[in-house]
């Protein structure tokens, strides 16, 4: 693949792309920016081959989770094996439209998969393959993750009424 058409590629999912980023990489903005820049230098560079341009989002979302997963690790942001994957409690207040703080609650793998399908329409088999797990891991993580999330809205929504 040429120069021009990957850089036709980039910029027609530069949008999500820096999205995928800023998701992988807790919502931080500029840990998300220098995800992406890094991501640009391997594709351009060659480090990262696209082998078919017909998955190209899928490709390019791999490497921007790969990516911030190693940034994370050097940063030294990432969470260990020996604490809980179930999500945080809410302690502080949080309103039910805070949708970014609410996914932010669910655990790792159910974040990913909901982000993926819900804000980036992907289907569920993508981002099993952005995450390179199986499909049916996918779906349970699917499945669990938008329980998780109708529990944490209804939760919210509950205390916001009664005021506790």
């Amino acid at each position: 693949m040429n120069r021009s058409q990957l850089d036709h590629i980039l910029k027609a999912h530069h949008r999500d792309a820096y999205l995928w980023a800023r998701q992988c990489c807790s919502f931080e903005d500029e840990l998300a920016k220098d995800v992406l820049q890094q991501v640009y230098l391997k594709i351009l560079e060659g480090q990262a081959r696209l082998k078919d341009a017909t998955k190209a989002k899928t490709w390019l979302f791999s490497i921007i989770r790969y990516t911030a997963i190693d940034e994370l690790r050097r940063s030294g942001k990432t969470v260990p094996l020996t604490e809980s994957y179930d999500p945080e409690e809410i302690h502080e207040e949080i309103d039910a439209t805070d949708y970014e703080g609410l996914i932010k609650r669910l655990p790792e793998m159910q974040r990913e998969v909901i982000l993926m399908v819900f804000y980036h329409q992907m289907t569920i088999a993508q981002s099993a393959e952005i995450l390179q797990i199986g499909l049916g891991t996918a779906r349970t993580h699917y499945g669990r993750g938008k329980k998780k999330l109708k529990e944490l809205i209804t939760k919210v929504q509950i205390q916001e009424e009664y005021g506790k």
